[in-house]
């Protein structure tokens, strides 16, 4: 009887343990878009000359943002901003890349992204592409970007997407950051990932 007892006991243990929930997933301070079927890579090339795509980065959580180097206030505050989050993150930095890739290839050569991107953080990338690629990755990315307030052919503004897509260590798209995004959320949402991924 004991012998039974014990065997029943047992097992309603083991039925209740399999019916515990799942955990949570993880609460990110930006939109969640895993599973999302876009970004799903790029071929670009570095302000070294380096050609590079998504893979080479894999073991790293990759930020992503499209600008242009005369931009006048949303992509350096993008920028410092995620400067700021790399500090607040401390050695973990390490394991993080952010790419910055111009939509103005016109203007934006390697020698000008070389000097522009890393001013911000020795280990930012900038990236660029020829025009008929860059309207290719614009799709994949879901990427809007016009000339604006033209005065000559090499005095001009750019209106753009001003989002950030955010990368899990595996290479999979996690995250939307919002334009405004505080260093401190920044820095929270790539904890996150590099804790879970």
């Amino acid at each position: 009887m004991k012998r039974w007892l014990c065997a029943a006991l047992s097992m309603a243990a083991f039925t209740l343990a399999g019916c515990q929930p799942e955990p949570p997933p993880p609460a990110f301070q930006a939109a969640d878009i895993t599973g999302a079927e876009f970004a799903r890579d790029f071929r670009l090339t570095d302000h070294n000359g380096q050609v590079r795509t998504l893979k080479d980065f894999r073991g790293k959580v990759v930020a992503i943002f499209f600008g242009y180097t005369h931009c006048p206030d949303v992509c350096p505050t993008t920028l410092s901003d995620f400067a700021a989050a790399l500090k607040l993150l401390g050695p973990q930095a390490d394991r993080v890349q952010v790419i910055f890739v111009t939509v103005d290839p016109e203007r934006d050569t390697q020698e000008v992204l070389r000097a522009f991107v890393p001013a911000f953080n020795p280990s930012f990338l900038g990236m660029v592409a020829d025009g008929e690629t860059l309207r290719q990755l614009a799709k994949e990315y879901r990427l809007v970007y016009q000339k604006t307030a033209v005065k000559s052919a090499d005095d001009y503004l750019i209106d753009h997407s001003a989002g950030t897509y955010v990368y899990d260590t595996r290479g999979s798209l996690r995250l939307r950051m919002p334009y405004g995004s505080s260093p401190e959320a920044i820095a929270q949402d790539l904890n996150t990932l590099l804790a879970t991924s």
